[in-house]
């Protein structure tokens, strides 16, 4: 298998590390060959070329199996409002050049770490559900959006096509009816013409998916239910925006944004990357938590049918975390590096 490694901005180079050293002690216990080609992205990239998603990069990608990505993200640019290139500009393009129009982010509670959950063990034991999030789409792609010159107005629209709201539902739908046939769909029907058009489709599909349960919820209603009642959600899909938020607030559920990996998926090569950020501060230290990106590594190998290879990473992180080989954001005093090489060696 050919994996592009985009290890990006920040901790980015030092999880995708981990993750690589995982893949290949699959790769030895499993017999298989995984052919690595690293690429620019990101602050990294901006420094480089000038460019935060290169042609080169691009074409990478393209040519590969699968993408295992970093992080994006730099405080020069964070708090530069005025800079015309930033990191983020190369994630959205990646994105939708790539036609990774669905983010799928999986949030499972362990039981060893229900007590670095911010909420009561009652709450969250047993919590288990998967986001759906619309990726290529809605506010953060709409056109028009700018300013104006003398800079005390700006303006953003939101835009969602039928084709866009239909093929994210069907994948929805269809995750759903592998787990508890409880599918969720968040909105704003109240206020938002593009929630209207959501709403109106997933009940025109309900029929499609008769053995599915389908409840819709405002996304402010959504936001509270997800904290008062997490293991009622199975799998909830919603646009970009309300994706973006609501999957950063279920993460911390778990007790660590270090420890939920994500996919991309669309009409080419799909993409796996951990949920957090860049985390700057921690850059270069060897603290930085590998899970999420290492789970990451898992759901690529299960997306391209190696169901055995996935669970044997998946059960290597959760005797790491049993054994309290973890790092300082689960109370750990272990390496970024340690707990990569402990996770590898159990496999």
């Amino acid at each position: 298998m050919k994996i592009a490694l985009l290890p990006g901005d920040g901790i980015g180079p030092e999880i995708v590390r981990e993750a690589v050293k995982v893949l290949d002690a699959i790769a030895v216990k499993y017999n298989h060959k995984f052919e690595y080609t690293t690429a620019l992205t990101g602050a990294a990239a901006i420094d480089a070329v000038g460019d935060p998603y290169p042609q080169e990069t691009h074409k990478v990608c393209q040519e590969s199996d699968a993408v295992l990505f970093g992080a994006i993200g730099d405080p020069r640019f964070d708090n530069d409002p005025k800079a015309k290139v930033r990191p983020e500009q190369g994630l959205l393009r990646m994105r939708k050049q790539l036609g990774l129009y669905a983010n799928i982010r999986p949030l499972v509670m362990f039981d060893s770490l229900i007590d670095r959950s911010p909420l009561r063990a009652e709450r969250v034991r047993g919590a288990d559900c998967v986001f759906v999030r619309e990726l290529t789409g809605g506010i953060y792609f709409g056109r028009p959006q700018g300013r104006t010159e003398d800079g005390n107005t700006a303006y953003d629209s939101c835009v969602y096509t039928r084709e866009e709201v239909e093929r994210i539902l069907h994948l929805a739908f269809s995750l759903a009816r592998t787990r508890r046939k409880l599918l969720t769909v968040v909105d704003k029907a109240n206020v938002l013409a593009t929630s209207r058009l959501w709403r109106q489709i997933a009940k025109e599909l309900e029929p499609q998916y008769p053995d599915v349960q389908v409840d819709y919820m405002f996304v402010d209603n959504a936001a509270m239910q997800i904290i008062q009642r997490p293991t009622y959600f199975d799998v909830v899909v919603t646009e970009n925006m309300f994706g973006d938020i609501l999957t950063d607030e279920a993460s911390v559920i778990s007790g660590s944004l270090g420890l939920l990996p994500s996919a991309s998926v669309g009409a080419q090569v799909a993409l796996f990357e951990p949920i957090h950020g860049s985390y700057p501060q921690a850059a270069g230290k060897n603290i930085a938590n590998p899970m999420a990106t290492i789970l990451s590594a898992a759901m690529l190998l299960e997306h391209k049918g190696f169901v055995e290879e996935g669970k044997s990473i998946r059960n290597a992180v959760e005797k790491a975390i049993s054994a309290g080989v973890v790092t300082e954001d689960l109370g750990g005093n272990f390496k970024t590096s340690e707990v990569g090489e402990y996770v590898a060696k159990h496999i």
